[in-house]
C-alpha cells in the first residue's frame, strides 16, 4: 500500500493515525487484462486506486465501443456519476493489462470524510479529474485527430505502445486505418 500512501500524500498531509484509518477500508484486488470491471447498466460499488495497470472508459453506441479515455497507474477511478449518485453506470471500465487496484465501498468512502486527510485529498483529486475531463473535450472540439495523436506521442510515448490500435482508433474518433496512416505520415516525417 506504500504506492497509495504516497499518491495521497502528493495532495495533502496524512498523519499516521488517519493512514491508519484510511488504508483498512482498502482492499487490494488483481484484474485480469481484457476484464471488465464495470459494465453498462450497473451500479458502481467501488473507487479504486490502480497502483499498475492500465484501464479503458467506453460507451457502447449502437453496437460499436466508443473510448472515452484511458487511467493509467498510479491513479484513482471510478464511474463518478454511477458511484456518486449510485445509479446504473452508463459507461463500461475495461483492464488493458493485468492490472493491481486498491479497492474501497461507496460507504467506506463517505465515512473517510470525517477526516481531514481524506477530506482534502477528495477535494483536490476531485478537482483535478475535472480539469482533465474538461480539457479532453475541449481537445475533441478544437483539435485534430493527428494533432492529439502527436501530442500523446510527444507526451506520453510509453502509453501509446500499450494501447491496442483498435481502441486509440476509437479514442481519437477515427478509423484504424486513418490512424495507421496518421502514425505512417508522422513516421515518415521523423525520418527526413
Amino acid at each position: 500500500m506504500d504506492n497509495l500512501r504516497k499518491f495521497i500524500e502528493n495532495y495533502t498531509s496524512l498523519p499516521a493515525d488517519e493512514w491508519n484509518v484510511i488504508s483498512e477500508c482498502f482492499e487490494k484486488r488483481i484484474i485480469k487484462k481484457d476484464e471488465i470491471v464495470l459494465a453498462e447498466g450497473s451500479i458502481c460499488r467501488h473507487l479504486y486506486f490502480v497502483e499498475s495497470g492500465l484501464l479503458r472508459f467506453y460507451i457502447n453506441k449502437d453496437g460499436d465501443d466508443i473510448t472515452k479515455f484511458f487511467t493509467e497507474a498510479p491513479y484513482f477511478f471510478t464511474s463518478q456519476a454511477s458511484f456518486n449518485a449510485q445509479k446504473p453506470a452508463t459507461e463500461n471500465i475495461q483492464a488493458i493489462e493485468q492490472s493491481i487496484v486498491w479497492q474501497i465501498t461507496y460507504n467506506q468512502t463517505n465515512e473517510l470524510f470525517s477526516l481531514k486527510s481524506w477530506s482534502d485529498f477528495a477535494r483536490k483529486i476531485t478537482q483535478e479529474v475535472q480539469f482533465f475531463t474538461e480539457e479532453i473535450l475541449e481537445d475533441l472540439q478544437t483539435e485534430t485527430a493527428e494533432f492529439r495523436y502527436e501530442r500523446m506521442l510527444k507526451n506520453n510515448p510509453n502509453l501509446l505502445q500499450r494501447i491496442p490500435l483498435k481502441y486509440l482508433a476509437s479514442y481519437f474518433g477515427i478509423a484504424p486505418q486513418s490512424l495507421s496512416r496518421i502514425r505512417k505520415k508522422l513516421a515518415t516525417q521523423n525520418r527526413n
